[in-house]
C-alpha cells in the first residue's frame, strides 16, 4: 500500500518508487558497482538488473566498465540528474503526507524496526 502511494506521487515524472531509490542512491557517487547498489538497497542483484533496464533505456542512469572486465559500474546521466531532481519534491510530498497520516512517533517507531530487520537480514545472510 505505502509503495503504491509513492508511486502514484511519482507518476507525473515516470517513475516508480524503487526506480526513485537507484536513482537517488547513484546520485551520491561518481559511480557504483551493481554489487554495491545491491548490497545498499538491500535488493537482489537479479531484481536490480531488471529495475536497471528501464533506466538504461531512458538513459537515466549509464552502464560503464569497471576496473576489471567483469564489473559495470552504474552512473547517473545528466538526463537522470535533472529526472531526479523534478522527482524529489514529489517524493518528498508524499513522504510528509505518510509522516502526517503516521505521526511523528508512530513513524520514528517504524522506521526503527526497519532498520533492525535490515540489520538482522544482514546477520543471517
Amino acid at each position: 500500500m505505502l509503495t503504491q502511494q509513492y508511486d502514484e506521487a511519482l507518476q507525473p515524472v515516470g517513475l516508480r518508487s524503487t526506480q526513485f531509490s537507484i536513482l537517488a542512491v547513484v546520485a551520491h557517487v561518481d559511480a557504483i558497482t551493481i554489487t554495491e547498489l545491491a548490497d545498499f538497497l538491500v535488493m537482489d542483484r537479479t531484481t536490480l538488473t531488471r529495475n536497471l533496464k528501464p533506466l538504461e533505456k531512458q538513459e537515466l542512469v549509464e552502464t560503464i566498465p569497471g576496473e576489471d572486465r567483469r564489473t559495470r559500474m552504474i552512473s547517473l546521466s545528466k538526463t537522470g540528474l535533472a529526472k531526479l531532481k523534478q522527482a524529489i519534491p514529489l517524493w518528498q510530498e508524499a513522504q510528509q503526507g505518510f509522516i502526517n497520516y503516521m505521526g511523528d512517533k508512530r513513524f520514528e517507531h517504524l522506521l526503527g524496526e526497519l532498520s533492525y530487520v535490515e540489520k538482522m537480514t544482514s546477520v543471517n545472510e
